[in-house]
């Protein structure tokens, strides 16, 4: 039975359904076991996905995942402790056979030979076979060092690939989620902008986005805002940044990439105007928005990345904007920023049941220009998940979008 702490947690059939798939693939590629590791809940979806318990605050949290018995499970705690669970599992580490834990931190550089003597035991059944590196950016050197030394024997392979393939086509379960959060940001950004007045600062923009996101069950987020005087290009960021006051006439722009309950991340870009946008502004959006049909008419079941990419930036070009060079079109789960990438450089194509995030932008004398939202990539069309409005919000009283009337209501 699950644990009446866990918050929104994803069924017995969906774990189900991801082990088998990996197993099965394992089993193709002749990997006996998986190691992964994360240290937050940002960008460290792999352990969240094997065992729908997040990695957080800095701390490792390590999965053992063999081909042909319950996981282990490697974290924070006292030295020494090294539990086999039962068979049913304890409510909460679903198919974790054990749980093996250590008082290591990143801020103590001696400290890692501890989590890594306890993988290394872990790890100790298939000193001899093919061992899986999940995500290699988050596997730290100290470690893998570690099992080189004391697995001489072991075939080491990057198996990142094996369970990206698996892990970016959501099931129905997932995509119910994900509908969730993609709703709670809506309600976010207009309560957000339906606090903003001449004399607040940024970062109480960004409170008011955050609090109701708590209060539905969000257990992490990025809330990243800036505001500017009429025409002035300043990108969004994080808090450290949000100290600015706003006043009369500026544009504020807002981003909430967050993740709702069950874990599952989405994002939401608007830009409010305190007063009415030029006419410039408008033109500049209405680009955008076309720039982003242009888009999502590539966003089809078997289409190549690169392919998009080199596209759009032609677009772009032509057009006499400024192609992209960071990133403006991935997959979202349960890590902010997943593959696939729409970049030049993704090998992996498109499918159905992929959830995206799109958000063209660029900047100019009139301002940034932008908008985000997140897409489900479906067999014939590409579904928009979040509902609030495709507009520049003007919040000079008139013509307000309902949602945003309701929140200011509400307040």
């Amino acid at each position: 039975m699950l644990s009446e702490r866990l918050n929104a947690p994803v069924s017995d059939a969906e774990l189900e359904r991801r082990w088998t798939a990996v197993r099965s693939a394992m089993e193709a590629a002749r990997i006996d076991v998986l190691i992964m590791q994360a240290s937050n809940d940002f960008m460290g979806g792999y352990v969240k996905w094997f065992t729908d318990l997040p990695a957080t605050q800095g701390y490792f949290a390590s999965v053992i995942f063999p081909r042909d018995a319950g996981m282990v499970l490697i974290g924070q705690g006292g030295f020494g402790h090294d539990v086999t669970l039962p068979l049913e599992g304890d409510g909460m580490r679903r198919g974790v056979a054990r749980v093996m834990t250590c008082p290591s931190y990143a801020t103590s550089g001696y400290a890692h030979a501890y989590e890594a003597e306890l993988t290394c035991r872990a790890l100790a059944p298939y000193a001899g076979g093919t061992i899986g590196m999940v995500g290699l950016s988050t596997l730290p050197y100290s470690l893998i060092e570690a099992l080189r030394r004391e697995m001489p024997r072991a075939n080491f392979v990057d198996a990142s690939d094996l369970v990206d393939r698996i892990k970016a086509i959501k099931s129905d379960e997932e995509i119910h989620f994900l509908r969730g959060t993609a709703a709670m940001q809506d309600r976010a950004m207009s309560a957000a902008f339906a606090a903003i007045a001449p004399g607040i600062r940024d970062r109480d923009i960004t409170a008011a986005a955050e609090a109701p996101s708590l209060a539905e069950g969000s257990e992490q987020g990025l809330y990243m805002c800036a505001s500017a005087p009429d025409g002035r290009a300043v990108h969004f960021a994080n808090r450290h940044y949000q100290n600015r006051v706003v006043g009369a006439g500026d544009a504020v722009s807002l981003l909430i990439e967050s993740s709702g309950p069950g874990g599952y991340y989405c994002e939401l870009g608007r830009t409010a105007i305190l007063g009415r946008a030029t006419d410039a502004q408008h033109r500049q959006f209405e680009f955008v928005l076309q720039a982003r049909r242009f888009m999502l008419d590539r966003l089809r079941p078997g289409a190549d990345c690169a392919e998009i990419w080199n596209e759009y930036n032609a677009f772009m070009s032509d057009h006499g904007r400024p192609p992209e060079d960071r990133l403006h079109c991935h997959s979202m789960g349960y890590d902010m920023v997943e593959r696939p990438l729409v970049r030049f450089d993704e090998p992996m194509r498109l499918a159905a049941n992929m959830v995206v995030s799109c958000h063209p932008t660029f900047a100019d004398e009139d301002g940034m220009h932008w908008i985000c939202d997140n897409f489900l990539i479906g067999e014939e069309a590409t579904e928009r998940l979040h509902a609030f409005p495709e507009r520049i919000v003007e919040l000079d009283g008139a013509e307000l979008p309902d949602v945003l009337r309701a929140a200011r209501a509400a307040a």
